[in-house]
C-alpha cells in the first residue's frame, strides 16, 4: 500500500527514469536553477560572535565580501542545507567553509533558530529579498571561540560590537535586508539594550 501523497496532476506511471546523480545532495548549475524557479530552498544562516564568561555577546562577526557587481558588502555565514543533511551538520559545514577550520564554534545544543528569514526575488513582501531564489533561512546566534580566517569569497571577517553590528550605517552595508536580520537575532539573545 502506498501512502505517497500524489500531486494534482500525476497519474501512475508518470516518474520520469532519472540517472542517480554520483553525490546527491548537490545539484548540477541547470537543476539549481529549475529547482529556484519552482520550489522554495532551506537555508542556514549564522551570526558569528564572540561572548564572555557569562555569555553575553560582545562582539559581532560580519564578512566583508564583494558582490556579482564589484561593490563590497558585509553578510552572514549562509549556504544551502543539502538533502539528507541535519540542520546541525549544514551549519557546522558553512560555518567551517566561511569562517575557516580554527574558528571553532560552539553549535547551539537546539535546532531551533534564533529566527527566521524569508527571501523572495521581488521586494515588499518581507524584508528580505534575494534576486536568484524564494528560500526559507534558519537564522543562529553561533558563538566562535578560535581564529578565523575566511575561505571561499570572504575577504575578511570584521568583528564590532553588538550595537554597531545593529546600527542603520552597518545594516545599509548588509545585502537583502540582513541588517534587520542582525538586529532581529542579536534581540533574541539579549544583546541589544
Amino acid at each position: 500500500m502506498s501512502v505517497r501523497t500524489p500531486d494534482p496532476d500525476w497519474t501512475p506511471g508518470d516518474e520520469p527514469d532519472v540517472p542517480q546523480p554520483t553525490n546527491p545532495g548537490w545539484l548540477s548549475e541547470l537543476e539549481l536553477a529549475e529547482v529556484r524557479g519552482r520550489l522554495p530552498l532551506l537555508y542556514v544562516e549564522a551570526l558569528p560572535v564572540r561572548v564572555d564568561g557569562l555569555g553575553q555577546v560582545t562582539e559581532v562577526g560580519l564578512l566583508l565580501r564583494a558582490n556579482t557587481v564589484g561593490e563590497m558588502t558585509r553578510t552572514l555565514v549562509s549556504g544551502r542545507v543539502m538533502y539528507g543533511e541535519t540542520l546541525r551538520d549544514a551549519l557546522f559545514r558553512h560555518l567551517e567553509k566561511d569562517l575557516g577550520p580554527m574558528a571553532f564554534p560552539l553549535l547551539p545544543a537546539s535546532p531551533v533558530p534564533a529566527t527566521v528569514a524569508e527571501y523572495f526575488p521581488m521586494p515588499g513582501i518581507t524584508p528580505f529579498t534575494d534576486e536568484r531564489q524564494h528560500a526559507v533561512s534558519l537564522v543562529y546566534v553561533v558563538p566562535v571561540t578560535g581564529t578565523c580566517e575566511p575561505r571561499q569569497d570572504a575577504l575578511e571577517v570584521s568583528w564590532m560590537p553588538p550595537e554597531e553590528a545593529a546600527s542603520r550605517a552597518v545594516g545599509d552595508e548588509l545585502e537583502g535586508g540582513r541588517g534587520v536580520l542582525v538586529r532581529q537575532a542579536l534581540a533574541s539573545v539579549g544583546a541589544l539594550r
